[in-house]
């Protein structure tokens, strides 16, 4: 597994074992990588978790991490992203975690490259190590995947995130539903009333409004869209005893989620941000033991 951009590109035994060596680190700690692996992440959008999160893991696993910073490259200049990742080649760089706007980036670089490609999301494309360490935070509460139901609530259209999780938990043996303005919904089945789904949900997962890929009006107030489309309080009463609440950050706060359900008994936020480090970690270490 040289390289990591799409959960299409996973099969199930590759899911099931990055939870896995993510699970061993958790429990035993992130030991350094043997040989000297020099790394750089390329962020062409803005990120606090997964930038930081793969800054930290790469760290842990005594990797070179080699600054870039976007705002200050040639890119600015005009170069392409090809270039820029050819010139971080020649300058003996083995791996790059590259976040960009554009859907499907990686088609330019993979197999034109040396370098391996850790896709830290593409456009409203894919968002593999987010799914991943998702299902890595559903398989520690559940133990398993098999016959799950998951709810997805949000901006389904736009969110790497729907993406990479559904065909992946579907593979996974759970059943996965849409929840979402019905302009929203993209190429997804979906339903805009929450009847009868809390009730029968194990995870409720709810989804950022992405304000940037809508323009400047989406179609609802924030308190439009918390009353008809978030998690209020009153909603997750409703929620079955044992099942819990995800969201892969930046939150909203009123409008995705209420703001007292953001740090409550179900919920599982701050948990996803620390499994991240363990999950990219094990994306990491597989990547550059593919290398040799």
């Amino acid at each position: 597994m040289e390289n990591v951009v799409s959960m299409n590109d996973l099969s199930v035994e590759d899911i099931n074992a990055l939870i896995e060596r993510a699970e061993i680190f958790k429990k035993y700690g992130i030991r350094e990588l043997p040989g000297e692996f020099m790394i750089s992440n390329l962020f062409f959008e803005p990120s606090t978790r997964t930038k930081t999160s793969f800054e930290v893991a790469e760290r842990k696993l005594g990797l070179e991490v080699i600054p870039f910073e976007a705002g200050f490259s040639s890119t600015l200049k005009g170069e392409t992203l090809y270039d820029t990742v050819r010139t971080l080649e020649q300058l003996g760089i083995d791996a790059v975690v590259i976040r960009h706007q554009d859907d499907k980036y990686y088609k330019e670089l993979i197999g034109k490259t040396g370098v391996s490609i850790i896709n830290g999301g593409d456009g409203s494309g894919q968002h593999p190590t987010q799914s991943l360490l998702d299902l890595f935070t559903i398989k520690e509460e559940f133990g398993h995947f098999e016959n799950l139901n998951i709810l997805i609530a949000g901006d389904i259209s736009h969110s790497r995130v729907a993406k990479s999780n559904a065909d992946a938990l579907s593979r996974l043996g759970a059943n996965v539903t849409f929840l979402c303005p019905v302009e929203w919904a993209g190429s997804f089945e979906s339903t805009d009333n929450w009847d009868g789904l809390l009730e029968q949900s194990d995870v409720v997962m709810l989804l950022r409004v992405q304000h940037e890929r809508h323009g400047d009006d989406t179609g609802f107030t924030k308190e439009e869209y918390h009353r008809r489309f978030g998690l209020t309080v009153e909603r997750e009463r409703k929620m079955k005893p044992g099942a819990i609440i995800m969201h892969p950050a930046p939150v909203n706060r009123d409008v995705e989620i209420a703001d007292r359900l953001i740090e409550c008994s179900r919920s599982r936020i701050f948990k996803q941000v620390e499994n991240g480090v363990y999950i990219r970690a094990a994306v990491l270490e597989t990547v550059l033991k593919g290398r040799n």
